[in-house]
């Protein structure tokens, strides 16, 4: 394996076009940019996405490229944020869900905040991984064959998963720390 510790990496953030809890999607952007990596905003439509700060609207973030356009190759490591609406958009499309797949499938990091983790099981890339999420979907995670655990940060392989915003620095590290290697 070659010495990557001082490349530039190329970032997949993946949204619907709402329903993003803001903090999870700008504070791992940060972790990656203040780490020297190149942030990518992929979502399932062009234009803008709205964020959420819980319920209520947040900020708009212009879209660099739609999810029917984006191939796995071009990226380094991809962050699926949380937010209630988002990854329950997310998970009905099937560009997405074959995205994420395809992602899991590369061995290449894949993190996942909250209740990112449903398009996770959507994918069916989550049978036999040891994974966290916001604790109501601990019931989907395991129905769908993942061993659910109730910690800041897990990282099984390439998967790396965090409960909520509370858990932004870990899952940010963790983040990080994957692109390091």
């Amino acid at each position: 394996m070659t010495d990557t510790t001082n490349t530039s990496r190329k970032v997949a953030f993946l949204v619907a076009t709402e329903g993003i809890e803001q903090v999870e999607l700008t504070e791992p952007w940060k972790a990656v940019e203040q780490a020297g990596h190149t942030p990518v905003l992929v979502s399932t439509e062009s234009g803008e996405v709205q964020a959420f700060d819980h319920l209520d609207k947040g900020d708009t973030f212009p879209v660099d490229v739609t999810v029917a356009e984006a191939e796995v190759g071009d990226y380094d490591a991809l962050v699926l944020p949380g937010g209630v609406a988002n990854p329950d958009a997310l998970r009905t499309d099937s560009d997405v869900v074959s995205f994420v797949r395809t992602f899991m499938e590369s061995g290449k990091p894949v993190a996942a905040i909250c209740h990112a983790p449903w398009t996770l099981i959507e994918a069916d890339v989550v049978r036999g991984r040891t994974v966290t999420s916001w604790p109501s979907l601990q019931t989907d995670l395991r129905n769908a064959g993942a061993t659910w655990e109730d910690s800041e940060v897990v990282v099984d392989d390439n998967l790396i998963t965090s409960r909520n915003p509370d858990d932004l620095p870990a899952f940010g590290k963790a983040l990080t720390d994957a692109l390091s290697r």
